[in-house]
């Protein structure tokens, strides 16, 4: 399925205080059954945000009235490690976060984000702690994110430029999966079957 394209994005920024946010925090795995189609947003830090009954624990960053919009994480070390559930990056996307700035990500992770629109930024994690002491002291604040440039910006702080691989950050800036980028391959994909057969025609000759 496509993604909406990333190009630029000024959002409210939320921290995320806890070091090694697992696949299973962000998406527990009672969740994983339920269909694509009916949506991922709520299953989000489920049991962070919520209590057993249902209601909403209100020490949790994303509870709070300041933070309830946020579509950028700031957060720890070692985002998204843990199993490999494609949903824990669903549930970011359909609640509404484009953006998580860490200081690492789980592998597999990383991989999925990229099919899904979501953009990961790198950062050192003394920066990052900075700007998560800053985020709670003025909750609200927006970080602003231009891809093109490569750069992203806390409030009216300077802006800070990130690195992204060229192809990773055109698939970003286009809104394209894994299919969509070998959909724009069909022709050199129909030149190479039509030069196989020609080559091996004996193979296709039905008898």
């Amino acid at each position: 399925m496509s993604a909406e394209p990333f190009v630029a994005l000024t959002a409210v920024a939320a921290p995320i205080h806890r070091p090694n946010v697992d696949t299973d925090q962000i998406a527990p795995v009672r969740f994983l059954r339920r269909p694509r189609g009916e949506g991922y947003g709520t299953v989000l830090f489920h049991d962070l945000r919520f209590h057993a009954d249902g209601t909403e624990r209100a020490d949790f960053v994303l509870n709070r009235p300041a933070f309830r919009e946020a579509r950028i994480l700031v957060a720890d070390e070692n985002f998204g490690v843990g199993s490999s559930r494609e949903q824990a990056v669903w549930a970011l996307v359909d609640h509404g976060i484009r953006c998580v700035i860490s200081a690492g990500f789980g592998d597999i992770f990383f991989n999925n984000a990229i099919n899904h629109g979501l953009l990961l930024v790198r950062e050192p994690a003394a920066t990052l702690a900075a700007v998560r002491q800053q985020l709670d002291a003025a909750p609200g604040t927006t970080v602003a994110i231009d891809l093109e440039s490569q750069t992203w910006r806390l409030g009216e702080q300077p802006a800070r430029r990130f690195e992204i691989e060229a192809a990773r950050k055109r698939r970003l800036l286009s809104g394209l999966d894994e299919i969509d980028m070998t959909r724009q391959l069909v022709r050199e994909i129909d030149a190479f079957e039509a030069g196989y057969r020609a080559r091996r025609h004996w193979l296709f000759q039905v008898t």
